[in-house]
């Protein structure tokens, strides 16, 4: 942990007080208490004055979101920030706010954090301090406040997010509380309105700087050049953090692919959701993570595979919120290319036995009415897309307690940036099949041999009993 901040994968959020969806759902510090003790790292707040414009808001701007008090989020993030881990807690502020209304919360941001609130002894700095010395500190970062609204993100974005190497994991779970709303449905006009007034909001622009607030601004944000060649290029005499909106980076990886990775050497890349991720869903954060980008920025108030991809990695390095990048993400003489035909460095034998708990933590007609449940195991590979897919075991028919026996091998180009991915759904013929339970680990800390496997609700959260018998070996 004593490497430079650029060297580690950070677990980030996006919209941190946000309960549902990015609509219409209410604010609150209750996510971002949760996200804190799940071990999150980087936790976003959107600064607005209230109606009076004497006050500060937490709250998705021109939206139908409402807001949560300023104060009650900078509490949940002192009494939360350091319980699961001691690293340092790195806090994103969109700031839409008077230079009255910034001294405000410069005043609150240091009466509340106090001692624990780190803060630069210059504005530059030409190498990120590390984990280990920012430990049980609070890091402000943000753009200068007058740059705001100018460069939050391109609006070039496409309303489906999935990709063919999708398509593999098979068709996305539903997700019913993401898809709950407060009083009202998510409609497709609304999504129109939603995003032509975020695209109004960027048009305006503040005046005026409060120094106190300014001087709070411990990793400053570049302000975007729009010119992917100039945005990219390495200072040598000082390190910045930029952001990119999914869309655009995406687009970024296929004609700069090896400038995003000598960037995020020295200096942070966070990307975060496109506009139109109404419901929260998320985008597969492995791209971010195969070029070298260290806050890939997930919406935790929904859930589904893309989210379990991300709270798989960060089950890596004790669950502390980061994990140290590959090294040859961090080699300047030889700059990797995930897209390249990859020679296979080693292949992961799984084993999956057989699986039992559902009896104790489900009622005995939760899956069939009229029969015990019919189970089958999905097992796969995320990581680079040499390496990406997906098999199943046969269905195991009127068993609570399946017995699959069924050995799957994967070869792996990249093992440093493989999650292995398991699943178990009931096989319906008539409707879909239901969920029964997931989980997702690094390979790189697999442990061989036997193992007593838990698994995960659609939450993430531990179910209370069931688990699989599995067994690992690399050859």
């Amino acid at each position: 942990m004593g490497l430079p901040l650029s060297h580690y994968f950070i677990y980030t959020g996006h919209n941190s007080y946000l309960t549902g969806n990015q609509l219409s759902s209410g604010c609150s510090e209750v996510p971002i208490a949760k996200a804190l003790l799940d071990g999150v790292r980087v936790i976003e707040l959107d600064l607005w004055p209230n109606a009076a414009k004497d006050d500060v808001e937490v709250l998705h701007g021109r939206t139908w979101t409402s807001p949560v008090e300023l104060g009650r989020c900078l509490d949940a993030i002192k009494e939360h920030a350091f319980v699961s881990s001691p690293y340092p807690v790195i806090l994103t502020l969109e700031d839409h706010l008077t230079p009255h209304l910034q001294a405000k919360v410069a005043k609150m941001i240091k009466e509340t954090f106090g001692d624990t609130l780190h803060l630069s002894e210059s504005e530059t700095m030409t190498e990120f301090p590390s984990p280990e010395d920012l430990k049980g500190k609070i890091i402000v970062s943000t753009k200068p406040p007058k740059e705001y609204l100018q460069t939050k993100s391109n609006k070039e974005e496409s309303q489906n997010g999935d990709t063919e190497e999708d398509s593999v994991w098979g068709e996305e779970i539903p997700d019913n509380k993401a898809l709950m709303d407060v009083g009202r449905e998510v409609s497709d006009q609304d999504t129109k309105r939603y995003v032509k007034e975020e695209e109004d909001m960027e048009k305006l622009a503040q005046v005026g700087v409060n120094m106190e607030y300014k001087r709070l601004i411990a990793i400053s944000l570049t302000r975007r050049k729009h010119d992917m060649d100039e945005d990219l290029k390495v200072d040598p005499n000082k390190v910045s953090r930029m952001s990119l909106g999914e869309t655009a980076y995406e687009k970024a990886t296929t004609t700069h692919g090896a400038k995003i990775i000598k960037f995020t050497q020295k200096n942070l890349l966070r990307i975060f959701p496109r506009t139109t991720r109404i419901t929260s869903s998320n985008y597969n954060p492995l791209m971010g993570w195969r070029y070298g980008a260290q806050m890939v920025a997930a919406n935790m108030q929904g859930h589904g595979r893309k989210l379990w991809l991300t709270q798989g990695m960060f089950r890596a390095n004790g669950g502390c919120g980061y994990v140290k990048k590959p090294n040859f993400l961090m080699n300047c003489d030889k700059m990797f290319d995930p897209r390249s035909n990859l020679p296979v460095k080693t292949m992961l034998k799984v084993t999956v036995y057989m699986g039992d708990g559902w009896r104790l933590d489900f009622h005995k007609t939760h899956f069939d009415k009229f029969s015990p449940p019919d189970f089958y195991a999905r097992v796969g590979i995320a990581g680079v897309v040499a390496d990406t897919r997906m098999e199943e075991t046969k269905v195991i028919m009127d068993n609570w307690i399946p017995t699959w026996d069924h050995e799957f091998v994967f070869p792996l180009a990249i093992p440093e940036l493989a999650l292995l991915r398991v699943e178990v759904h009931e096989s319906d013929n008539h409707q879909k099949d239901d969920f029964g339970g997931q989980t997702c680990f690094p390979v790189w800390e697999l442990r061989t041999g036997i193992r007593s496997v838990r698994l995960c609700g659609r939450d993430g959260e531990l179910m209370r009993s069931v688990k699989l018998l599995m067994r690992f070996e690399f050859t």
